[in-house]
């Protein structure tokens, strides 16, 4: 739709430019890079934290999986072990995100990062039950469901045009890249420093980035919250979120743009298809054991896929122009899926890790997804349609490692993976589908 509606405009755009400056042509803005991304410092603080919070992140689930699946050898226990840690976005999405809508949302941040630091904190006490670890785990990511929110609301104020998409690029390859350092290293340090060092590893992540955000983001007002749930006037800037009539019409109002807007219901559909190729990681335990490998496995396993997605984002950002990132979108959608069903072909380790790879290697559509979702969602609404939008990625990919995790008690985890990658590939061709019908009306 943006690129639609830019195309429209550049006839009038090049009058003006000839007019202007005669020797510039105006038709295409410049190209941004990584360079002047990072010249920008909020940014850079941003992603900073990032790396510290979740690499930190990363190393504690590792862990807590690890430990699960040691005390029990059940993947289907395993598997709910490690969906523990990404279930709980779905009801803080829905329920928390709006509240970056109506604070200032660097506070937000802070505010989160404090209060899982305190929470990651109490898993590393000695003599905590398993039980318990899973459940404060549960909590701490659901306090991170506003802070996801909040600081992908920020980014398009930040950043601006294709700024925006390579800072989400460099957003993504960090994210992955943490997950490769923190899940390929999980395994060995949990082994040689034992669960409980690595919770304080943890825990002293989330207080740096906690300072780091405080020093150099810059205070911003709370935005105004856009169109009243009732249809009335905006809501101003500070309004209050505690409520519950007006924070439950928020929820309402947030989820009818969501669900009613095509230019969001469409990439948002996109992004939700991650829940079906990134059921290894849900099985990553059985899968290694099933395949001859141990502890160091596992961690290699969880690794690929994030390898692969950090160099895919990189040259998708850099390389493709954006006229032409929403045209390979869907294309590059069903290929994430595809790839997985080689495993019904029961490959060694090391072919398993290529598979994996390459299936992360085509989650950079995401970057498309992204791109056209922000740009059609209002300023005021960003943190709850945001919100919103992570929280159904994140109950996806749950509900789908337990499924997986259950069909891996009775079958073999790579049947169970092909299985899922075919059921990936009718799901992606269905929302192409539904985008196709949606440009037609348009």
């Amino acid at each position: 739709m943006k690129e639609e509606h830019i195309a429209s405009r550049e006839p009038e755009l090049s009058r003006q430019a000839r007019v202007r400056r005669p020797a510039e042509p105006a038709s295409r803005p410049p190209r941004s890079t990584f360079a002047q991304v990072f010249g920008v410092r909020e940014f850079t603080a941003l992603w900073l934290a990032q790396v510290l919070s979740v690499g930190g992140d990363q190393l504690a689930r590792v862990a807590i999986t690890l430990l699960v699946f040691n005390q029990t050898r059940s993947a289907l226990l395993a598997s709910i072990a490690f969906a523990a840690s990404i279930v709980p976005s779905f009801l803080g999405g829905l329920l928390l995100s709006g509240i970056a809508d109506r604070r200032p949302r660097r506070q937000v941040m802070i505010a989160c990062d404090l209060s899982r630091a305190l929470l990651v904190a109490v898993m590393a006490l000695p003599g905590m039950p398993t039980v318990l670890l899973v459940a404060l785990l549960f909590l701490v990511t659901m306090a991170g469901a506003p802070f996801i929110s909040a600081r992908a609301a920020l980014y398009p104020d930040i950043l601006r045009g294709d700024s925006y998409v390579l800072g989400t690029a460099v957003t993504l390859t960090t994210l992955q890249f943490a997950q490769v350092l923190g899940f390929a290293a999980g395994g060995a340090l949990v082994a040689f420093f034992g669960v409980r060092t690595s919770l304080v590893i943890d825990a002293v992540t989330f207080i740096l980035s906690a300072v780091i955000t405080r020093l150099w983001v810059r205070s911003r007002p709370a935005p105004r919250q856009g169109p009243a749930p009732d249809g009335g006037d905006p809501a101003p800037s500070g309004a209050g979120v505690t409520e519950g009539p007006s924070h439950a019409h928020g929820v309402r109002a947030g989820l009818r743009l969501v669900f009613a807007t095509p230019a969001l219901l469409v990439p948002m559909l996109f992004g939700w298809l991650s829940a079906f190729y990134n059921v290894p990681e849900g099985i990553a335990a059985p899968l290694a054991g099933s395949l001859g490998g141990g502890d160091v496995a596992v961690g290699l396993i969880l690794a690929a896929g994030a390898l692969g997605a950090s160099i895919g984002a990189v040259v998708f950002g850099r390389l493709v122009g954006p006229p032409h990132r929403l045209r390979w979108m869907s294309r590059l959608a069903v290929l994430s899926c595809a790839v997985l069903m080689l495993f019904a072909l029961h490959p060694a380790l090391p072919v398993a890790l290529l598979i994996l790879a390459g299936s992360g290697l085509f989650d950079c559509y995401q970057l498309a997804a992204n791109a056209a979702f922000v740009s059609a969602v209002p300023s005021g609404q960003r943190s709850q349609a945001f919100g919103i939008a992570q929280g159904g990625m994140s109950l996806g990919q749950g509900t789908a490692m337990i499924i997986a995790g259950a069909a891996a008690e009775h079958f073999s985890p790579g049947s169970v993976i092909a299985v899922t990658g075919l059921l990936g590939v009718i799901a992606a061709l269905a929302v192409a589908t539904v985008g196709s019908l949606a440009r037609r009306r348009t």
